[in-house]
């Protein structure tokens, strides 16, 4: 697809501007770098001193350079045995925020009658969080195991599944998709990393913000200045 520069830091492909926000029924968005600020896997390493270990495997991985995310997050996670369960709070508490946008795109899209989903390589206890400050109808990330009062360092297993990776990703979104009674046409899929492009790859509208080069590459929309919501600029309300 050839792409264009719909606007200073705005790159589109494949399709003409605007679309029409109510013909969706769904709005997927990744969390760590997406939704929110941080790679939340990184802050809380370096309560153990082990960020640069920490995020230089996450950075290979979003890149895609290390392809097997389930591998990668078993690595990093194992590295956070022994943190206190209380570093989780202090990261939310002090270095997570909000990215520029995020609470407009998101109103504006529960305005428009479409439901909202979550859906992270990230933990469940940013996740709820990032929910509730959001309004945000369904989420599905992984859930770091504890013991008295620390991480033990491994993941804990869940109904759907152990680890949502890339192809957990594409799933739940094809599943909330059908909940709803809606195609994967009818749906927005925003991500960063390569583990984002298979739900990207579904969608009927793919969105990449500030992505990694490959995942930019891909995406139908690319935001690579401004907030998320510089994706209303293409969609008419």
């Amino acid at each position: 697809m050839t792409a264009s520069t719909f606007a200073p830091g705005l790159v589109v492909r494949g399709f003409t501007p605007p679309l029409a926000l109510a013909d969706f029924k769904l709005i997927a968005f990744d969390m760590d770098s997406t939704l929110i600020n941080i790679e939340c896997i990184d802050e809380i390493a370096d309560a153990v001193g082990k960020k640069a270990e920490v995020a230089a495997i996450t950075e290979a991985t979003m890149r895609g350079e290390i392809r097997d995310f389930k591998e990668s997050l078993t690595r990093r996670v194992a590295l956070l045995q022994g943190v206190p369960v209380a570093a989780l709070q202090q990261v939310y508490d002090e270095r997570l925020r909000l990215n520029p946008g995020a609470s407009e795109l998101v109103a504006a899209c529960k305005a428009a009658g479409l439901k909202v989903l979550l859906v992270s390589g990230g933990f469940t206890f940013f996740a709820n969080r990032v929910r509730d400050r959001l309004g945000i109808d369904f989420t599905r990330s992984n859930l770091l195991d504890e013991a008295d009062g620390v991480l033990t360092g491994r993941v804990v297993p869940q109904a759907w599944g152990d680890i949502c990776d890339g192809a957990e990703k594409r799933r739940t979104l094809l599943e909330v998709a059908s909940l709803l009674g809606a195609v994967p046409a009818q749906c927005i899929a925003v991500g960063d990393g390569a583990n984002d492009l298979p739900m990207m790859g579904e969608a009927g509208l793919s969105v990449a913000y500030h992505a990694k080069p490959k995942v930019r590459e891909q995406a139908m929309v690319s935001i690579e200045t401004g907030g998320l919501d510089r994706l209303l600029e293409l969609l008419r309300r």
